[in-house]
């Protein structure tokens, strides 16, 4: 918490020597690392989480925190951390998160980000997964907010629908997702349009519970209440 404050109330400056997400997203460690992580996923049959997913995430995470008056610098440390969340399945699937954040650490390091923003940006990473993560801080609940909310039909690799499992239905009835935080900073909201052909309300909670249950306490560490609306009913 301390060192959210600090970087909350002192704007750092983007010189040569500060590292940005765009160099993080051309950086040809970091694509080998995320290509190589996805593949691992399509080889288990997971649905995507390349650089669509990855992109999606670190653009949303920031989208959170400036919307509600964070630092630039902050803003920009929740789009790396979002880049980066997902490198730890190059490892294994299981405990990702944890991984992720070791490897992130070392990436960091090598390129001279301060002990600072290295220590934000890993514990954000080790504590995006519902299994064993908390948001332990304002950029730790950006990056679960972002992550848990990316539900999508172009995340469905496998495309023989007689074929699909729970989580490919739940993705493929998704013809719309939008995350959002209300005019008077007070909550955010989860719209989601699910096409019932596909996939019904109650398979999106058997799979996604656990995962809503931490979007409602990343949104409370953000001052902020959760809502989740699917087909204009509001469920949570």
């Amino acid at each position: 918490m301390i060192l959210i404050t600090m970087l909350f109330n002192f704007e750092i400056g983007f010189g040569d020597d500060i590292m940005t997400y765009e160099q993080i997203k051309n950086n040809s460690d970091v694509k080998t690392y995320i290509t190589q992580a996805d593949a691992s996923l399509i080889a288990l049959g997971y649905t995507e989480h390349s650089f669509a997913h990855v992109t999606h995430v670190a653009e949303m995470a920031g989208y959170i925190l400036e919307t509600l008056g964070f630092s630039g610098r902050m803003v920009e440390l929740a789009k790396i951390a979002g880049y980066l969340h997902d490198i730890g399945n190059l490892v294994n699937r299981v405990e990702h998160s944890q991984s992720g954040a070791v490897m992130a650490f070392r990436i960091l390091n090598e390129l001279n980000f301060p002990a600072e923003e290295i220590a934000i940006i890993t514990t954000a990473i080790g504590n995006h997964d519902e299994g064993t993560g908390l948001p332990v801080n304002e950029l730790a609940a950006a990056l679960i907010l972002a992550d848990k909310s990316d539900v999508r039909r172009s995340r469905v690799r496998n495309r023989d629908i007689t074929k699909f499992d729970i989580h490919d239905r739940v993705n493929y009835s998704v013809t719309k997702s939008e995350l959002k935080i209300n005019e008077e900073y007070t909550s955010i909201k989860l719209k989601l349009h699910i096409d019932t052909h596909y996939g019904s309300v109650m398979d999106y909670f058997e799979i996604f519970m656990n995962r809503m249950i931490l979007c409602r306490k990343a949104a409370e560490k953000l001052g902020l209440q959760f809502k989740l609306m699917i087909n204009e009913q509001q469920l949570v």
